[in-house]
């Protein structure tokens, strides 16, 4: 019988900070899993994750923790910390750095970086995608990035208008600096992911969303999360550095 773990979300402290209570096993590891990407789908700047009292029953399963840096190192990109009142020894594989208790992890963390993080629900109507174009023209003018507005818009207005046209669910618009960088990242709550397969034939009608995204992003992807997915895509000067889901 697999073991079930408990979790507290608090978000009264400058990061989320999770406390996971029970054994982390091969059959709780989903779960810790989605706990923990259903945090980072808020585009956090950094999560604390207090494991004082989550126990080990299977070294393997700490391999979730890895996981789940893997899936969001780009996107969105959050500094992951552990507390432990019991010290690293069984979380020293997990890539992760782990601190001591609490306090240590956020005063290591700092500060949060004002101003750098949008965050806008909108409903899956017609004029979504406009309202979305007005926010990332703003906020790039805002952070110094006005060069890179442009490709930003076409990304978003693919993305909302996907999500209002197939989707039919509220999203969130989420938007932040990435370095030189901006992220793009719409969350709706439709298990449907996107692919990109290269360029449709000439031909054929529709099918160019992901293509466009493709020809202006740095990189893109998406997270799929219990009730439904964030797709994200960092735009830069560099368009050629790295491109697509799956490649770099």
């Amino acid at each position: 019988m697999s073991s079930e773990v408990r979790h507290l979300v608090d978000s009264a402290r400058p990061y989320p900070m999770v406390r996971l209570i029970g054994v982390l096993d091969s059959g709780s590891a989903p779960q810790v899993r989605s706990v923990l990407l259903d945090v980072l789908a808020g585009q956090p700047e950094a999560i604390v994750v207090d494991v004082g009292e989550l126990a080990v029953g299977e070294p393997d399963a700490v391999s979730v923790l890895r996981d789940v840096r893997q899936d969001t190192f780009d996107w969105p990109g959050a500094r992951l910390t552990l507390c432990n009142t019991d010290g690293a020894d069984a979380w020293g594989d997990c890539g992760w750095p782990v601190r001591p208790d609490i306090d240590e992890a956020f005063a290591q963390l700092g500060p949060p970086k004002a101003g750098e993080r949008v965050n806008v629900e909108l409903e899956p109507q017609v004029g979504a995608a406009r309202r979305s174009r007005e926010l990332i023209s703003g906020a790039c003018s805002e952070w110094g990035r006005a060069e890179l507005a442009g490709s930003a818009c076409i990304v978003v207005t693919e993305l909302v208008n996907n999500v209002v046209q197939h989707a039919h669910t509220e999203m969130t618009l989420l938007l932040a600096v990435h370095g030189e960088a901006v992220s793009v990242a719409v969350r709706d709550h439709s298990a449907g992911v996107p692919s990109f397969t290269g360029a449709p034939a000439p031909t054929s009608y529709g099918g160019r969303g992901m293509l466009l995204i493709d020809s202006v992003a740095s990189r893109w992807g998406s997270l799929p999360l219990t009730d439904g997915k964030v797709v994200w895509a960092l735009i830069s000067d560099d368009v050629r550095s790295m491109t697509g889901p799956d490649r770099g």
